[in-house]
């Protein structure tokens, strides 16, 4: 289904009307945690375990999904491997497998997670129980992969149409990218995303637009937690009309209103472009998605898949340059967490900091190591103690008082489960310091009354296998070969894409993901170009005229507009109002008995479409 399509739907209302437990597979914690919130906020129970969680935390939510009343488990992949999963499993009682983002299953998709590769072995263990899996970016290959690594015995494949009728796509190569940045956001009103490849450049895009007098701000995954999530909330909250981000941002974030999605640079597929445009215009409201480019973006895309896919003899280099790091021995390091800051790694061995993250990609394709850049485990508190113990303790230590009274009081069922809580907001709420609130969570643990694990917010790296001498390191080399060829022939797609496909935007992109039914959207740059040159500019201006004659009087809807224009054919009076309402020279007016068109008026952008 399209992006925003509305997956998660496929599987939370038969979940809902079934008894038993649905288990949902996701790489994503942050969009792990967003569904779980909005569930509970719906009042459903719904549970999740991600990595950076206790033992004892994970053990609490195995035994709620087992005898609790939850509809819902959320997992990481990783998880589904570990042996205490695996011992929990036979007796959880589900209902439905949901796979979402399938497309990590596939060696050939964008997007490839080894650890998905393992979750067809809960069919065995769970035969009688119906799997789904859903994504938004699969090519025919990929949607092919899915089906066999997830052992259904047919392809049963359910596509939707992926037109967005809505959202207008452009590309435009131009000589300076942050002009015609500017152009449009000055133009088209609302709030936006503008995706950058490098951290820097979010920070000097979002600097040049407060510049210019656009409320904005950058995003990244190597800034602090609090700070991601205030830039996050501010912006969700239209306190900041423009996020300009890494493609850190974006998953799990459910914003309708975004009218504009603006990439000033190529993503190397269009899968992640995708995914990532398709965040505008949710709301069904019209919104534009453009991709700004250079000539010379287009020749580095053409050199990547050598810098992508980097020799045996370079990996086995930074593979060394890893371990030595780490100081980790031959033999040693299997299932181990590191802390790991990518950049001091790269900077200390003078290694440039892509040809790391490309070597690291492929060790984790591989499965001998898992990096996860953007790891979060919130603080937790659960209490071990009985209410006589606490009566106690309140008794013989009043200024702990309010802090275990906020505790119950804020997070129910923190008596028997761990509670993700939030320390500066209880510092803010019974004023005290962040420092002093810590403090006191740390002296009640150690009277025994609670156990409170603080969070982590570091890059971890964690070895699947034992280190091996760098002689001994060896990858598949045909599969590797293959993962090679599957890129290239995704880098052209996005190329051609780009520089002008000569045919409607939405329709190639459809077109890529095996959606063969669909017909030109009438409002990309290239619909709109074509819709203009199909016309001599005589009949052109005689239409305008008729447009704006029968609007003089006031708003028609579309039916009433048309039968005012004396034209024979009406296709072609369709095609004029839909280009004029994305020219800016017409707009929708909500009414009480519908909607209506009518002339923009005086003063207002006219032009929003063509920038």
């Amino acid at each position: 289904m399209p992006t925003g399509g509305g997956k998660s739907i496929c599987f939370q209302v038969p979940a809902l009307a079934s008894s038993g437990i649905c288990l949902v597979v996701t790489p994503l914690i942050a969009l792990m945690k967003d569904q779980v919130q909005n569930l509970k906020e719906k009042g459903i129970a719904a549970l999740s375990i991600y990595s950076g969680m206790s033992f004892g935390e994970v053990k609490k939510t195995l035994d709620s999904a087992l005898h609790g009343n939850f509809k819902f488990l959320y997992v990481s992949p990783e998880r589904l491997e570990t042996n205490f999963f695996k011992e929990y499993l036979p007796y959880l009682s589900l209902n439905l497998i949901a796979v979402d983002e399938a497309h990590c299953i596939s060696q050939w998709g964008y997007d490839f997670r080894p650890a998905y590769l393992h979750i067809a072995a809960i069919r065995e263990v769970k035969p009688n129980v119906p799997v789904l899996a859903l994504t938004a970016s699969a090519t025919k290959l990929v949607q092919a992969d899915i089906c066999e690594k997830l052992a259904f015995k047919e392809n049963n494949t359910f596509q939707l149409p992926y037109s967005r009728p809505n959202l207008s796509y452009s590309a435009f190569n131009v000589e300076v990218k942050v002009n015609k940045l500017l152009q449009i956001v000055k133009r088209v009103p609302g709030t936006g995303i503008v995706y950058c490849r490098s951290r820097k450049r979010t920070r000097e895009i979002a600097q040049v637009l407060k510049q210019h007098g656009i409320s904005s701000d950058f995003y990244h995954a190597g800034l602090p937690l609090d700070d991601r999530n205030e830039k996050q909330e501010n912006w969700l909250a239209n306190k900041t009309r423009i996020i300009v981000c890494t493609n850190a941002f974006g998953m799990g974030i459910d914003k309708p209103d975004v009218r504009t999605v603006i990439h000033m640079d190529i993503p190397d597929c269009l899968e992640s472009y995708y995914q990532e445009a398709g965040r505008a215009g949710r709301d069904g409201h019209k919104a534009y998605a453009v991709l700004l480019y250079t000539q010379q973006d287009i020749d580095d895309l053409r050199k990547l898949p050598d810098i992508r896919f980097p020799s045996m003899e370079e990996i086995r280099r930074i593979y060394q340059c890893l371990v030595n790091y780490l100081q980790l021995p031959v033999g040693a390091g299997k299932g181990v967490y590191y802390d790991f800051d990518i950049e001091e790694f790269a900077t200390l061995f003078k290694l440039n900091i892509l040809s790391v993250a490309y070597v690291f990609k492929t060790l984790e394709q591989e499965e001998i190591i898992e990096y996860t850049e953007q790891v979060f485990s919130p603080s937790t508190v659960v209490f071990c103690c009985g209410k006589e113990t606490l009566q106690r303790v309140e008794s013989e230590n009043p200024h702990l008082t309010p802090y275990i009274k906020f505790l119950l009081r804020s997070y129910g069922g923190i008596l028997d489960n761990p509670a993700a809580i939030n320390e500066k907001q209880m510092a803010k709420r019974l004023h005290a310091t962040i420092p002093d609130t810590q403090k006191t969570l740390t002296q009640l643990e150690s009277m025994g009354i609670i156990q409170y694990n603080s969070r982590k917010d570091v890059p971890q790296i964690r070895f699947l296998q034992d280190r091996v001498t760098t002689d001994h390191l060896t990858i598949s080399i045909s599969n590797y070969q293959k993962r090679k060829d599957v890129f290239v022939k995704q880098l052209n797609a996005i190329i051609q894409y780009t520089a002008s496909p000569d045919k409607c935007r939405s329709r190639f992109i459809a077109n890529y993901f095996n959606d063969l039914t669909a017909t030109s959207c009438g409002i990309c740059d290239e619909c709109i170009e074509r819709g203009k040159a199909s016309l001599s500019p005589e009949d052109f201006d005689l239409i305008r005229k008729n447009i704006t004659q029968a609007l003089s009087n006031g708003p028609l809807t579309l039916k009433e507009l048309m039968d005012n224009i004396h034209i024979k054919n009406r296709k072609q009076i369709q095609a004029i109002i839909e280009h004029f309402l994305s020219e800016g020279y017409l707009e929708v007016h909500e009414e009480d008995y519908g909607k209506k068109l009518r002339l923009k008026k005086k003063g207002q952008d006219r032009n929003p479409a063509r920038f």
